[in-house]
């Protein structure tokens, strides 16, 4: 799996700065309309620069509601171009004040030129994305890498120990529709397909183009040394709707795919090496002694 995290860092990092920036500002523009004309030079326009205001602030909700804030980028650059030729055209006026009004315009133009760069950027890497979460996790199962693979391969068992999911429906060939459970008991769904796989060794998938949610992973399978079962590896990138925003929330709620994976992997190694899943009680969520037969019929449906 490719990590673009370092290409990628800095210029989401300028995008949310951007996005707090018109958040900020807005926000002052609302509440405080008389204070802002007076930083600026601007004549009190209250209603206008109230105006302005609800913009900028519903600019950088979008930049974090965004997964690649391009729309909501170039929309800044629009303000920006706006909010220049307001301040040009009350340069002559008598109400206002030129060495202000020239140091606003000075501002602006120079955010205007941080907007167009960051716009720019994200445009031209289509992997720049807000709300990414990348997991790596490993663990060692004591089966056999054929078993692993054979299970894991049929996606429609994964809801049995992954916790997050509520369905895997096979919707076509190496296609599937997942539904998993989002924050504030909401739905996420979203289709994904296999997109290479190597019986026994590995397995990769990612979301289909336009799909609310983006997605990537692989499961590699290998053999332990001794004949001590197999080290399943999880890769995994996730995306969940509303970019950034969407990421934070999602934590917030415990939906995060960091803590999500660790306790799938620990849940996969009970159903596979004892063929039950503790439930959060500690009980069994089944008899044991059955461990191949459960398998088997998950296997079969």
């Amino acid at each position: 799996m490719k990590d673009n995290g370092s290409n990628n860092g800095k210029e989401l990092q300028l995008a949310c700065g951007l996005g707090w920036f018109s958040i900020g500002l807005g926000l002052a523009e609302v509440l405080a309309p008389g204070a802002v004309a007076h930083l600026t030079g601007l004549p009190p326009r209250r209603g206008l620069l109230r105006l302005f205001g609800f913009r900028e602030i519903a600019t950088g909700l979008a930049i974090f509601s965004q997964r690649r804030p391009v729309e909501g980028l170039w929309a800044r650059v629009a303000g920006d171009v706006l909010d220049l030729a307001v301040l040009a055209s009350a340069y002559g006026s008598r109400k206002t004040n030129p060495t202000k009004i020239t140091a606003s315009i000075a501002a602006v133009a120079g955010v205007t030129a941080l907007d167009v760069y960051c716009g720019q950027a994200i445009h031209s890497n289509p992997d720049a994305m807000q709300g990414v979460q990348r997991v790596r996790e490993t663990l060692t199962i004591n089966d056999t890498a054929e078993n692993l693979y054979n299970f894991w391969h049929q996606f429609e068992n994964l809801p049995g120990f992954m916790t997050h999911l509520k369905s895997v429906t096979k919707i076509g060939e190496n296609r599937w529709h997942w539904v998993a459970k989002g924050p504030a008991r909401t739905s996420v769904e979203w289709d994904a397909e296999i997109v290479a796989h190597r019986p026994n060794e590995f397995i990769s998938w990612r979301s289909l183009e336009g799909s609310d949610v983006y997605t990537v992973g692989t499961v590699h399978f290998e053999r332990a040394h001794g004949g001590r079962g197999t080290i399943i590896r999880v890769e995994m990138e996730y995306a969940p709707p509303a970019g950034a925003l969407g990421a934070t929330v999602a934590k917030l709620f415990g939906e995060a795919p960091q803590k999500q994976v660790p306790v799938d992997l620990r849940r996969f190694k009970q159903l596979m090496e004892t063929g039950e899943v503790l439930r959060t009680d500690g009980q069994p969520s089944g008899r044991p002694g059955n461990r191949r037969s459960k398998i088997d019929l998950m296997l079969q449906h």
